[in-house]
Formats: C-alpha cells, sequence, structure tokens
C-alpha cells in the first residue's frame, strides 16, 4: 500500500522584519503616555495659530470674564443695589424723623422767627401793621414742627423746648400792637412801660375819650350793648398803628413814643370789652 506525504512549508521571515512585528505588538497591548515635551509639541502641530492681533483680543476677553465671573458680577450688583436703598432710607428718615430737625439759630430780632410773614423785617425796612391771621398761621407751623413732645429726651428735645419758647413769646410780642410798639422802641432804648414819664395826663381829650370807655363798658347790659364801642376802639387801634408806621419809617421816636402811650389805652379798652362778663368790675390801666 502506498503512503501519501504532505510537506509543509514554512517561511522564514527577514530578521528585521521580526523586530518591527514584535514592536507593534508591544504597543497594542501596552497604554502609551506621552510626556510634556510630546504634548507641546503635539499642541503646536494640531492647533492652528491665530493671527497676533485675534489672539490679543481673544486674551483680553478671557481675563475680563475670568475676573468678573457671573456669581461675582451678581454679587457686586446686588451689594450696589442694597447700598444705594439703604442711603435712601437714611436720607429719607433723617427729613422725616422729628429728632433729626435742628432748632433754629436764634435771629437778630423777633421779625426772623416768621419770615414767611414778615420776610422785610422790623421798621423801618419793614411795616410797623402786621397780618395777624397769616403770623398765627405760620405760628401754628412753627409750632408743630419745634413742639417738645416730637423729639426724643436730651439734646433734641431740650433744644426743642427752648425754640418752642423763643417762638411763643415772638408771636405774642408781634401779634399785639402795643407790645409790638413798645419791642420797637426798646430796640432804641426807650422803655415805654416802665417809664411813668410817658402818661396820658397832658393829654385831657384823651383822657376824656377814656373814661366815656369806661362808664359804657359798666353800665353794658350784656355783650351786644359794646359793639358800638368796640367798633370805634377798633378804628382807634388802627390808626395809632398807621401813626406808628410813619414814625418807625421816618424813625423819629419821640412821635413814637407818644403814639405808643395812646395806643396803650385803646388797647386797654379793647381787652376790657372782650373780657366783659356781667357784673365783673372793670379796670382801666393807665
Amino acid at each position: 500500500m502506498a503512503m501519501s506525504t504532505t510537506t509543509t512549508t514554512t517561511t522564514t521571515m527577514p530578521a528585521t522584519t521580526r523586530m518591527r512585528s514584535g514592536k507593534a505588538q508591544q504597543m497594542q497591548t501596552q497604554q502609551w503616555t506621552p510626556t510634556a515635551a510630546t504634548a507641546k509639541s503635539f499642541a503646536a502641530t494640531s492647533t492652528p495659530r491665530l493671527p497676533l492681533q485675534q489672539r490679543s483680543r481673544l486674551s483680553h476677553t478671557a481675563m475680563a470674564s475670568s475676573s468678573s465671573s457671573p456669581s461675582s458680577s451678581a454679587a457686586a450688583t446686588a451689594a450696589a443695589a442694597e447700598d444705594d436703598a439703604t442711603a435712601a432710607d437714611t436720607a429719607a428718615s433723617s427729613s422725616s424723623s422729628p429728632s433729626s430737625s435742628t432748632a433754629p439759630s436764634e435771629p437778630d430780632t423777633l421779625y426772623g422767627y416768621f419770615p414767611s410773614t414778615l420776610p422785610d423785617g422790623p421798621p423801618p425796612r419793614g411795616h410797623f401793621p402786621i397780618d395777624t391771621a397769616l403770623l398765627r398761621r405760620e405760628f401754628l407751623r412753627l409750632q408743630a414742627a419745634h413742639h417738645p413732645d416730637k423729639h426724643p429726651p436730651g439734646a433734641p428735645k431740650t433744644r426743642a423746648e427752648a425754640s418752642s419758647a423763643a417762638i411763643n413769646h415772638a408771636y405774642r410780642t408781634l401779634a399785639n400792637p402795643l407790645l409790638r410798639a413798645q419791642y420797637l422802641l426798646a430796640l432804641r432804648g426807650v422803655d415805654v412801660a416802665a417809664d411813668e414819664a410817658l402818661r396820658a395826663d397832658d393829654q385831657p381829650a384823651l383822657l376824656a375819650a377814656v373814661m366815656d370807655a369806661h362808664e359804657a363798658i359798666e353800665e353794658a347790659a350784656g355783650p351786644h350793648d359794646l359793639e358800638p364801642l368796640r367798633h370805634e376802639n377798633d378804628a382807634r387801634v388802627a390808626d395809632s398803628e398807621r401813626v406808628l408806621e410813619e414814625a418807625f419809617r421816618r424813625d423819629d421816636v419821640d412821635a413814637a413814643k407818644r403814639e405808643a402811650v395812646r395806643l396803650r389805652y385803646w388797647v386797654n379798652i379793647r381787652d376790657s370789652i372782650h373780657n366783659w362778663e356781667d357784673g365783673r368790675p372793670v379796670v382801666l390801666q393807665h
């Protein structure tokens, strides 16, 4: 029996080819880790190079975005808004809080307490007659602003009390034509109220008018009986104010003193009529 023989042919690779194949298999089985130099070289060759001007713009944009991130920008905006709100609240509270108001500085004359009603000050620049209705409205506004109860204890309340007292004194003095005339004469060194020589003893017509008024007030049965005397006396007061207006405008102190004496009687009659009560004795001061 004949036997077949199979011949196996083995091809032998050159040495150089076998070495390259071995290295390739080793690289496939091992993890390749690039070095820093290799990475830098790879980045330089794989990333396109931008022009210099464009690179500069990108650099500035990156710096701006890194220095003001969305969170830091929002925080800065919120802080600024909070500061503005705090400043607004402080301004509002300082303007509306009674304790923040300061007492006005003491003016040179009592007229200075009422700049709205008496902007020109005392005579001779200003006028002697005063619109007492306007004066009272300004007085009430000032009293409301400087009322001690609207200020906290301590220095603010003390200043408010001093201001309120000064405003009260100024109003009482200027609202009364006699006290106003005496005050203006006192500014010129004349004390009409205390000067006994300034009396109506040398004015018989004035003394007769005062006695007639005294009798009319005593004989009145009711307020309606005093109405004619009231109108007559109001006209006398108004006439004295006009005389004093001219005297102070000319700075005629002697004429102002004489008329202030007459006005003292007319004001006394006016007060007696105003305070009249049935059975109450009438006292006219000389």
